[in-house]
């Protein structure tokens, strides 16, 4: 069979993935704060985009305006009618220390004060941020420490790169040699600095190791004793709660044993911890979920952490009218163009989330009204297949959102569990509610009769039917940081006898 070129047409669908598409869904799976953040670049870059302002309701919210006054009264005519501070104080038949005793005198030369009649000098007020208290940064306060007790700029420069080897929790996690080749000095002139510098406050900063961090926070106390010595030195026996060979290594009773760990118990482990290492933030539910008034629940999205942008239209038709640049035409065309697609996807980015949540809280009803024994095993499939969507698009929707509940704050993920199977073949359990059981079966346990994986999984079985092997207990019981039976039964013990 010869070959020979020929034209041939085939007709064929198949999706194609547009940028706007894509960005669409990345949509989904940002949470409020990096949604907010988008935003905000695309009202920096697109002039057609402008904020909603109000209260939600479709209309700006409008401020009163008081009677008899010009909604553009001059703000300095307005503020001319505030009493100041000296007839606030005769009103009160009283002098003006009286009334505000954190004004500061002009007399005393402080010019950021108030004088008698209650005016700044300036004319203007100074900022209140200048008065909001901040904490203090580990680095700077070990630095402002160092400049006091270090003279020499050699040793200075050293106690620099120590503090830059610290973690949040105040551990020195670089070698002192790895400092003294870095910076070419020698390895006793570092040592020398590192000393002095495991004085500074907290106590317990710059140690290498804990049983290290609590030798010093004791040394600051005079209580480094030898005994205490000895019991730091063999902290792992004490993690381990072999009491009978740390009362011979450590040359002790138990009477003295027990001060010693009450002691300890009064110490901190992490003294970094008490300084500010970088701005934490609160976690905001994304949707509320609240019992209705004729039963079941109502799913209700926040709308503080919603972003509500319009297309300006009136001001498109205006600056479009005067374009008469092509490239201008074109550049205002692909805004409008984004403006729409961003305000659609917004849309549509909280329609999903509602009808995910409204799904997720269906399924879950058991545990919203009874408490984590009642979970049910639940998959991003079967939650797709309810709402009708891809599972992918469920897995980016759950992604980083929460849920606000009369039992908590909780993931959306969290309500995704495995499934275990029941012994008699019923109903499936989730994986959540048997760690749950675990954990109760664990905490109700007596001293004298400590639970084993095994016994553990018996009871499971005989309970509630749950048919589940004991090397899955053990997985599970470490999961949640619950020692073994034999460790456990080591403490009860000892806590018994020390008690």
């Amino acid at each position: 069979m010869a070959l020979t070129p020929r034209l041939e047409f085939r007709q064929s669908q198949s999706l194609t993935l547009t940028p706007q598409l894509m960005q669409s869904i990345r949509l989904l799976q940002l949470s409020h704060l990096e949604l907010n953040a988008f935003v905000e670049a695309e009202l920096l870059r697109n002039p057609l985009l402008e904020r909603e302002e109000g209260d939600g309701d479709g209309e700006p919210a409008a401020a009163p305006e008081p009677a008899g006054e010009s909604g553009h009264e001059d703000a300095v005519a307005a503020g001319e009618r505030i009493r100041d501070a000296g007839e606030i104080a005769e009103s009160f038949d009283t002098a003006v220390e009286n009334v505000f005793p954190d004004a500061v005198p002009r007399e005393l030369g402080l010019g950021t004060g108030p004088d008698r009649s209650g005016s700044f000098e300036g004319g203007e007020a100074p900022d209140l941020d200048q008065f909001v208290a901040s904490r203090p940064l580990l680095a700077d306060h070990l630095e402002a420490q160092a400049q006091l007790m270090l003279r020499h700029p050699a040793d200075r420069l050293i106690a620099r790169h120590l503090i830059d080897g610290l973690d949040e929790a105040g551990y020195l996690r670089v070698e002192p040699e790895a400092v003294a080749a870095l910076l070419g000095a020698e390895p006793e002139d570092v040592m020398a600095v590192l000393a002095a510098l495991q004085g500074c406050d907290p106590p317990g900063i710059f140690a290498r190791s804990l049983a290290e961090c609590l030798a010093l926070q004791l040394r600051e106390r005079d209580r480094l004793d030898p005994m205490m010595q000895r019991l730091l030195d063999h902290l792992p026996l004490l993690a381990s709660h072999d009491i009978k060979a740390l009362l011979g290594t450590v040359g002790c009773d138990r009477e003295d044993l027990a001060d010693m760990l009450e002691e300890l118990r009064r110490l901190d482990p992490r003294p970094g911890l008490a300084f500010d290492s970088g701005p934490v933030e609160a976690v905001v539910p994304d949707v509320f979920v609240r019992a209705a008034p004729g039963g079941g629940w109502q799913v209700e999205l926040n709308a503080d952490v919603l972003p509500r942008v319009l297309v300006d239209r009136r001001y498109y038709a205006t600056v479009s009218g005067k374009a008469r640049d092509p490239a201008e035409k074109t550049f205002l065309s692909e805004c409008l163009a984004s403006a729409n697609w961003l305000t659609r996807s917004l849309d549509q980015r909280a329609q999903t989330i509602t009808r995910v949540a409204a799904e997720i809280v269906r399924r879950q009803d058991g545990f919203l009204a009874h408490g984590v024994a009642h979970l049910k095993p639940m998959t991003l499939r079967l939650v797709a297949d309810a709402i009708d969507m891809h599972e992918s698009t469920v897995s980016r929707v759950t992604a980083n959102k929460y849920l606000a509940t009369p039992r908590g704050l909780y993931e959306m993920k969290y309500f995704f569990t495995t499934a275990i199977a029941a012994a008699d073949g019923g109903e499936e359990h989730s994986a959540e509610a048997v760690r749950h059981r675990i954990r109760q079966l664990i905490e109700a346990e007596p001293a004298h009769a400590v639970l084993s994986d095994d016994a553990i999984a018996d009871m499971l079985r005989e309970e509630q039917g749950i048919e589940l092997a004991r090397r899955t207990v053990a997985k599970y019981r470490e999961g949640m940081n619950i020692p073994s039976s034999v460790i456990r039964r080591r403490r009860k013990r000892d806590a018994a006898a020390l008690g």
